[in-house]
């Protein structure tokens, strides 16, 4: 069976590739493609059985990928990795689509895959579109500003500062915006959204723009705009496990 990885992060390319080498050695991996359109390319040149989709992904998200194929091109299976949340997940479940949480465990890679070969291909165009709508609804909050609500895409956010009995809310164009909700508020409805996490009483940070993490000074996180947040001694050792490590 061939296979191709779209996924923008070269660790997680690394070690999806690894792991299927390990456990599942009648798949060969025929490309890895670090966005949607080299994606698009990939498939097209080597015509796969699987395709592995991040959907999280600079500029094109995955599930843009209806958008690239007709409804009769998507003769592969497609297996997305995502960090979304339960209502999310509940989304994939109802359109009958396989995917893998990140991060990504061997044994749920293992089941998914036994699923592929022991069910006919069906093709899931239309069940890539119903996802689509689904998913797009709900990756969105709502932020009050005076008498509007701002409706915010979740991974916009880079940061959240407390400020008092105001929320100060940093998205990756540059823009803030302030709201009178407390960093509980905004912490309880982030909850279900594994890329959010509390690394101090001050700030909720998404995991995705995390570009450094220095351990002096008690600790502090450098985010992809060069935004330096510090980390609580008790919260290092959870903010260390979102991330790959290379052991010893």
């Amino acid at each position: 069976m061939k296979a191709i990885i779209i996924e923008d992060e070269k660790r997680a390319q690394i070690y999806l590739q690894g792991v299927l080498e390990q456990i599942a050695p009648e798949i060969t991996v025929v490309a890895v493609c670090d966005d949607l359109p080299s994606g698009v390319i990939a498939i097209r040149k080597h015509n796969p059985d699987l395709v592995f989709l991040d959907i999280e992904m600079p500029k094109y998200s995955g599930l843009e990928i209806v958008n690239f194929f007709g409804a009769h091109e998507i003769q592969f299976t497609i297996i997305f990795t995502t960090a979304y949340n339960q209502y999310a997940i509940q989304a994939f479940k109802t359109s009958a689509l396989d995917y893998l949480l990140k991060p990504i465990d061997p044994e749920e890679l293992t089941e998914t895959i036994n699923r592929y070969k022991q069910k006919n291909k069906i093709p899931q165009y239309e069940q890539l579109v119903s996802l689509n709508e689904s998913l797009i609804k709900e990756t969105k909050i709502a932020i009050p500003d005076g008498n509007m609500l701002q409706l915010i895409p979740t991974e916009e956010i880079i940061y959240l500062k407390a400020d008092s009995n105001y929320t100060q809310v940093f998205l990756e164009n540059g823009k803030k915006h302030i709201t009178s909700r407390i960093l509980r508020n905004f912490e309880e409805t982030l909850k279900d959204y594994k890329q959010f996490f509390r690394c101090h009483k001050s700030y909720i940070i998404n995991t995705k723009f995390v570009e450094c993490y220095s351990k002096s000074d008690g600790g502090t996180i450098i985010l992809k705009n060069k935004q330096e947040i510090p980390v609580s001694p008790e919260k290092s050792e959870e903010l260390l496990s979102f991330f790959t490590k290379i052991e010893r």
